[in-house]
């Protein structure tokens, strides 16, 4: 006996190491699958909102059959508010148009993630306010990561199930004080980190306009929603572009504030603590008007108040309602992302109609927008090598939307400094984000964020000098296909200038893509004629009717005037196209 039991001793290491990887694989099985169990759960929750909005929608519509939704949903929010505030036109009716019509938009496009039930008794609780906001009675969209008591905001994380908010947002609770209803939350790509918009919880969100294209992102539920009728106003963030893109995408208008003008207590960061590139909280809606309003409503005492670091800044109506002439600079490319024809003809376009309405247009140029994108926004963005980013991703199920920055975070900096040497010569700017994705000591840290102001400062003695009013440039337009935006991480090149100089910036409509410009795109070869610049000509192809933006910009805490510039090229672009 005893020689046989030494002649197994040697197979007992080996039985133990199977032992424990059969130990292992069972716990990691029963982790995955309690992981997926709450993605079913989110996604029957999901489910029964819709169910319940449907419920709401159908029981007001029998009850109330001769109620004309679609000339409620045709009123521009101006209108609507005025009717609402001097009774002419009961809550109810409002509040259930939308949620008939929103409803109705999501079963296409898939942008809606919740249902706040609770809106059904915010509007009895906004019909007894005696005191009635600019925004009474108004249902209003909100973006999954603006917290809102009671239920989630995921980012697109399955670990963010089930944690729901302990209280509402300042922003929220300046809403509601102003008598606004917050009735539904919108879709994001997972992590905020994408322009594109879609998640392993809620799936795939579509843009109304092409069901093939993307809606735009990280604002993608909003920009979707809003621009099929199924909101009137929505709120959004804004790191890179996430309020601007989904506008442009989606043929609507959108604002991005300077960082601190509206609160953002309450709202969950894609990056936490990441302080080089600014985000900003903000609105978007179908016209100019509509942001004004919003701001005008948001920039008040209560929003004061209950966030101390905002500075007590109200609109300022003499700015946004002057007529005086404006001077504006402009430029058609940013060097980095060549922009489509469309777009160049946008700029073009809508320079010459405010021309001929009596402004002067200067040519601004762009200087080494190479440092900014690489040596501040991505050196900024992952300063910490992409630790804090990739973390968020540790446990989930799915990671495959992020791409190349989730991959580029996980690596060791001496493999980002190789990779970085090897890819120099045929794709330059892959190997500048690399590089700019190595950890940063605090001393280096420190020193991106004097470059950062020092840059600010140089950037507006040049605005200063030329005696600018407000700038006009392109902004990433037509939408593009399902998948594209994660494979062009760098073409936010025009929208993430303005959060690392935290200036206002917005989004306006001007034109659609025609046969000529696309035409045109045959000769498209982009500015550096790398794997990035044939991806995004491919993206733009096939593109004729949608929708192409203008940005314009103003210097910082000077949103007014940026409404205002975006409200002149609006009523050009009306007057205009009236004409044909």
């Amino acid at each position: 006996m005893v020689p046989n039991a030494r002649a197994s001793l040697p197979f007992l290491p080996t039985l133990l190491c199977c032992s424990a990887a059969s130990l292992l694989l069972l716990l990691r099985w029963r982790r995955r699958k309690g992981l997926w169990k709450k993605v079913k759960e989110a996604q029957q929750r999901h489910d029964r909102g819709l169910a319940q909005m449907e419920k709401a929608a159908l029981g007001f519509r029998k009850q109330n059959p001769s109620v004309d939704m679609a000339s409620i949903l045709s009123l521009s929010l101006p209108e609507l508010s005025r009717k609402l505030r001097d009774g002419s036109l009961p809550l109810e009716q409002v509040f259930y148009a939308y949620v008939g019509k929103a409803l109705q938009v999501t079963r296409e496009t898939n942008c809606v993630t919740d249902y706040l039930q609770e809106s059904e008794t915010q509007l009895q609780h906004a019909a007894q306010l005696r005191q009635r906001g600019l925004l009474y009675g108004v249902p209003i969209s909100i973006k999954d990561n603006i917290n809102y008591q009671g239920y989630d905001s995921t980012m697109g994380f399955v670990k963010n199930i089930n944690n729901p908010a302990a209280e509402d947002s300042v922003l929220v609770q300046v809403l509601k004080r102003q008598g606004a209803v917050p009735f539904v939350k919108t879709n994001v790509p997972q992590s905020l980190i994408s322009y594109d918009c879609e998640n392993l919880i809620f799936g795939q969100t579509f843009n109304p306009l092409l069901y093939v294209r993307s809606p735009g992102g990280s604002s993608g539920g909003e920009g979707a929603l809003i621009g099929a009728g199924g909101s009137i106003l929505g709120f959004g963030t804004d790191l890179g572009g996430s309020l601007r893109l989904p506008a442009a995408f989606c043929g609507i208008c959108a604002l991005k504030p300077t960082g601190n003008r509206l609160s953002k207590k309450g709202v969950i960061s894609g990056i936490l603590g990441q302080k080089s590139v600014v985000a900003a909280v903000g609105p978007i809606a179908k016209d100019v008007e509509s942001l004004a309003l919003s701001m005008r409503a948001l920039l008040c005492e209560d929003m004061f108040s209950l966030d101390s670091t905002v500075p007590p800044l109200p609109f300022n109506e003499e700015v946004y309602s002057s007529t005086q002439p404006l001077r504006i600079g402009y430029y058609e490319t940013d060097f980095f992302t060549m922009p489509s024809p469309a777009m160049r003809r946008a700029v073009r376009e809508t320079k010459q109609l405010l021309e001929d309405a009596g402004h002067t247009l200067v040519p601004f140029k762009l200087d080494n927008i190479n440092y900014f994108i690489f040596n501040l926004c991505v050196r900024g963005l992952f300063a910490d090598g992409g630790t804090s980013f990739s973390s968020k991703f540790k446990g989930e199920l799915n990671r495959s939307g992020i791409g190349l920055l989730l991959r580029l975070s996980g690596m060791p900096d001496w493999l980002k400094t190789l990779l970085s040497w090897i890819t120099k010569p045929f794709m330059p700017r892959l190997s500048s984000v690399i590089r700019s994705m190595r950890v940063n000591t605090v001393e280096e840290l420190w020193s991106l964020h004097n470059e950062i102001e020092e840059s600010c400062h140089k950037f507006i003695t040049q605005w200063k000098k030329l005696n600018l009013d407000v700038m006009l440039c392109p902004v990433l337009s037509p939408a593009l296909p399902i998948g594209f935006p994660r494979k062009l991480p760098v073409a936010v090149s025009y929208t993430i200038l303005f959060n690392c100089l935290d200036f206002p910036a917005g989004v306006v409509p001007v034109t659609a893509v025609t046969t000529k410009d696309e035409e045109e795109l045959k000769d498209y070869k982009g500015h550096f004629q790398d794997w990035w610049d044939r991806i995004l000509a491919k993206g733009f192809h096939n593109s004729v009717g949608l929708p192409v933006a203008v940005q314009c910009v103003a210097l910082p805490w000077q949103e007014e005037l940026c409404l205002r510039l975006m409200r002149e090229v609006e009523k050009l672009t009306q007057e205009k196209n009236k004409l044909f």
